[in-house]
């Protein structure tokens, strides 16, 4: 089988100054917020923690989940058959109220509210975008796009040598972005950010059929068992490789 590495790290040229600098700042930006999300793997931090706090605890998993799931049970309980359709505005309106009481919360005990409120605004835009358009699977397009803008970026970074888990790793781990003269590192983390594009790419081929026919209940399922149930792996799969990369000195081999 062809090695998926490009061959030619080892004797390519430096990159260009633009690029090398374009590298430092996406890298520093990713590493930087990976180590807000706890995503560090020099603290020595146990698998488990690390997953839990990259899924923002008990109250990250409630703001993630109980907006869609909440329009999701309404939405199915008020289904008429006449109308083919749910309580649209109900189910909208508790969605929304729901992501603000999270924001408002937030603000209240002074915690980081960049998630919950990036979260209020989506939902808010979802919930204004499906009053439009009448339809209920409308509220799930958002979703759609950023799915597949991710999971654009991630299979990019990956063709083109720069997977945004290694540079989000290199620098994390100080090395910036020494790791492309790496043959075991860029082998690794090309698969590793192949692996994060083909998630997105997952929840697209499954829920994309759903929202052309209208299902807006098996849609809001699937959107809520494809998120953070899959999401939690892959963020343990990938912390698990980093380590491995990456051993701390105290847990090297001795000579």
């Amino acid at each position: 089988m062809s090695d998926p590495v490009p061959q030619d790290a080892d004797r390519s040229a430096a990159p260009e100054p633009a690029e090398t600098s374009t590298a430092d700042v996406l890298g520093a930006a990713l590493g930087s917020a990976a180590r807000r999300a706890g995503l560090d793997p020099a603290d020595g931090r146990g698998t488990g923690h690390v997953v839990w706090r990259a899924m923002g605890g008990w109250r990250g998993i409630l703001e993630s989940v109980l907006p869609s799931l909440i329009f999701v049970v309404v939405f199915t309980v008020t289904y008429d058959p006449a109308t083919g359709a749910g309580n649209l505005p109900l189910s909208l309106g508790l969605s929304v109220g729901l992501a603000a009481v999270f924001t408002v919360v937030r603000l209240a005990t002074r915690s980081p509210v960049s998630a919950a409120l990036g979260g209020l605004i989506a939902t808010v835009g979802a919930a204004l975008l499906s009053l439009w358009t009448g339809r209920g699977q409308d509220n799930f397009l958002w979703g759609f796009v950023t799915n597949a803008a991710y999971g654009t970026a991630f299979l990019v970074s990956a063709l083109i040598g720069w997977s945004l888990i290694g540079l989000a790793a290199g620098y994390l781990m100080g090395e910036g972005t020494a790791w492309r003269t790496d043959k075991r590192k860029r082998r690794a983390f090309f698969w590793l950010a192949i692996a994060w594009a083909g998630l997105f790419a997952a929840r697209l081929i499954v829920q994309l059929p759903l929202y052309f026919a209208g299902d807006v209940t098996a849609l809001g399922t699937f959107k809520l068992i494809m998120g953070l149930p899959l999401f939690a792996p892959l963020v343990a799969v990938t912390w698990l490789a980093v380590r491995a990369l990456y051993p701390r000195p105290d847990a090297r081999p001795s000579k």
